[in-house]
């Protein structure tokens, strides 16, 4: 299933949002973080309905694969 363009534009916003205040980062570091991250191309491309998930539920997700990256935090 693919989102609306502008609703997934939006649900991005939410997800960096929460990423960057629970990964205590400004927003331009985790907006690169996220764009970055496996998590944003399967929002991206649709699958397994990602970006029906919860805004935290995504962010804790961001989280757990920027931890594995070593995307942060050097």
């Amino acid at each position: 299933m693919n989102a609306n363009k502008i609703l997934l534009q939006r649900k991005y916003v939410h997800v960096i949002t929460a990423f960057a205040k629970r990964a205590k980062l400004p927003i331009r570091a985790a907006l690169d973080v996220f764009y970055q991250s496996r998590l944003y191309h399967e929002m991206r491309e649709g699958v397994s309905d990602m970006h029906c998930r919860s805004d935290e539920y995504l962010a804790e997700e961001l989280c757990r694969e920027a931890e594995g990256a070593g995307a942060w935090g050097e």
